[in-house]
């Protein structure tokens, strides 16, 4: 009971200064509108308390599972909150966004980083991981695996996310009559015409799909080697980072994004990116099961 008012309390606070933290970086990046009522201004505080709420709780779960402490360990925090909330939704933008005033994406992407930094500094201090309660004797050997092992999961984790990205991008997104009319296109009635439709008229969104592929496992990474506990809670927290930490943003009032369609994207990606946060902790992460297979196979020796 001690141990989960100290955890409740502490998400509470955190909570409280990621808000502050997002007025603040707004306010610094000219971003707070200055014809704002203040019944706009509150109806957009209650959503952005539950988006600070939904992110605090997830990163504290990292942090208090982490093996890591310090500087180290927040150092990671920045890296994954930065990664997921501002750098991979925004590289998006970037592509698809075509509506946002010219200098918006530099100061999203410096609003991301002024919220993310003092977060991850005052969320290890805050949740007691500053120093190591005790001396970590175990070998991790998470993420040590030869060359080739390493090439093909990589492949399989592109092909996967390539897969995941396209079909839910089209049976959730995409077949909503405001997705298309918000980004004007059209439905050609299947998925195999989307995608012939998609290598016709932007044969790059693939292997820019890719490379944002490797920037979600390179965003695991830290994760897998700092977490404590097996390879279930580990993948699982990968999935929550990848939908709920990423996508709790969908729920704020955006003027360039009319609700229909952030609404579309938020259960698209949400339900995509935890699939594909679960598979890279299960594919990355050894098992005894799966170590069995990988022993009789060539690729293992």
């Amino acid at each position: 009971m001690k141990t989960a008012a100290f955890v409740v309390l502490r998400v509470i606070v955190l909570t409280i200064i990621l808000f502050i933290c997002f007025g603040v970086a707004a306010g610094v990046v000219g971003l707070t509108g200055n014809s704002q009522t203040s019944g706009q201004a509150g109806a957009g505080a209650l959503p952005l308390l539950v988006v600070c709420f939904l992110e605090t709780t997830v990163m504290t779960y990292l942090i208090l599972r982490s093996r890591w402490t310090g500087w180290r360990l927040a150092a990671a925090v920045f890296f994954v909150f930065y990664g997921v909330t501002t750098f991979m939704p925004q590289i998006e933008s970037a592509v698809f966004l075509t509506r946002l005033p010219p200098g918006m994406l530099p100061r999203l992407f410096l609003m991301g980083a002024l919220i993310a930094a003092p977060f991850s500094v005052l969320a290890v201090l805050i949740l007691r991981k500053r120093k190591a309660e005790t001396v970590d004797t175990e070998r991790n050997s998470r993420l040590v695996m030869p060359g080739s092992e390493w090439a093909w999961k990589l492949v399989v984790i592109a092909l996967a996310y390539v897969i995941l990205y396209f079909t839910f991008g089209y049976f959730i997104a995409w077949r909503n009559p405001a997705v298309r009319e918000y980004y004007g296109g059209i439905d050609p009635g299947s998925f195999v015409a989307q995608m012939g439709t998609v290598l016709r008229d932007t044969p790059w969104l693939i292997p820019f799909q890719i490379l944002r592929a490797m920037c979600w496992v390179a965003l695991a990474l830290p994760v897998i080697r700092m977490m404590k506990g097996q390879w279930p809670e580990t993948a699982l927290a990968i999935g929550l980072l990848f939908s709920v930490v990423m996508n709790a943003q969908l729920l704020l009032p955006n003027p360039y994004m009319p609700e229909p369609v952030r609404m579309a994207h938020l259960v698209e990606t949400a339900s995509s990116n935890l699939i594909l946060g679960f598979f890279v902790g299960w594919l990355l992460i050894p098992t005894p099961r799966f170590d069995r297979i990988l022993a009789t196979t060539p690729i293992a020796g």
